[in-house]
């Protein structure tokens, strides 16, 4: 699976700490290789926290306006992940790493959510139940119209 954030989305978000968090201790140059790696672990992560509540396949079709959510979640994780690595943490990247770990554990446990693109059932007529009103875990019930009603029992 693919990560949320991608190594430029990264250093355009936050340069210096990118620069600063991934640097050999040798080089002196950043490690873009740690730092792709970690944003890997951060997604695969997210994933983790999010199937709690979102199958893969609903991941995978997160609304444009989630999938940047995620990708902010992803870099302040990834960020941590890369400083813990290198010795190199403090308390904003730690800060940004425990809120973006409690935001989707809130999300997992439903007190936020997630647009998917394509949920429910794609925008039907409603005569067979696909109204397109459904959103991820609600449960659609589809059955035969009533047999007895009022106006078909007046005049009994």
């Amino acid at each position: 699976m693919t990560a949320f954030a991608t190594l430029d989305q990264v250093v355009a978000r936050y340069p210096s700490e990118a620069t600063i968090l991934a640097a050999d201790e040798t080089t002196r140059l950043r490690d873009d290789a740690r730092i792709e790696a970690a944003l890997g672990d951060a997604s695969a992560e997210i994933r983790s926290i999010l199937f709690a509540r979102y199958t893969e396949a609903e991941l995978g079709r997160v609304s444009p306006a989630s999938a940047e959510v995620l990708q902010l979640y992803c870099i302040d994780m990834a960020l941590y992940r890369v400083a813990l690595s290198f010795g190199r943490s403090n308390e904003r990247v730690k800060e940004r790493y425990e809120a973006a770990i409690a935001r989707l554990t809130a999300i997992a446990i439903g007190k936020g959510a997630l647009s998917i693109d394509g949920s429910g059932s794609g925008g039907g007529d409603g005569a067979d139940g696909e109204n397109g009103t459904g959103s991820p875990n609600e449960a659609l019930v589809v059955g035969p119209d009533r047999i007895l009603t009022r106006d078909r029992l007046r005049g009994w």
